[in-house]
């Protein structure tokens, strides 16, 4: 029988970024968005930067800027590792568009370089965040 709520662990290099129980999770993978219920069948998926979403059974939503990494769901736990991870309310999202905008300009007149592709995936992924959790729309994304 299925649990009605799962544990979530999201952990980035650096520390132990949310943990707790959710009833629903929404991440983008490299082949597309995947929501996890209570009850999913196994799986692991490479994860894009992107805005993970997590609804907790009290109602709230929790929004975590990913870099690449995987998540991970089996016997009702649900395991988000990635690189880089930030809370939606710990990103200042001027900061975030600042660095979205210099690594774009970059990509356009200076150099192509996968350092310069990661920095402005991060960087997308962060503004996402932030807009997801201020209701926030940023205008840098739409340069």
């Amino acid at each position: 029988m299925a649990t009605s709520t799962l544990h979530v662990e999201v952990v980035s290099a650096e520390r132990s970024i949310w943990s707790g129980e959710a009833v629903n999770i929404i991440a983008r993978t490299v082949d597309g968005d995947i929501g996890i219920l209570p009850g999913h069948s196994p799986v692991v998926a490479l994860l894009q930067p992107s805005a993970v979403e997590i609804y907790t059974p009290e109602g709230n939503r929790e929004i975590v800027a990913v870099d690449d990494g995987f998540i991970s769901v089996a016997q009702g736990r649900v395991s988000i590792l990635s690189s880089f991870a930030r809370l939606g309310g710990e990103i200042d999202l001027a900061e975030a568009e600042r660095e979205y905008l210099e690594a774009k300009d970059r990509l356009d007149h200076e150099t192509d370089d996968v350092a310069t592709r990661e920095q402005m995936a991060r960087a997308r992924a962060q503004v996402r965040a932030a807009e997801k959790f201020t209701g926030k729309s940023s205008a840098a994304l739409a340069v």
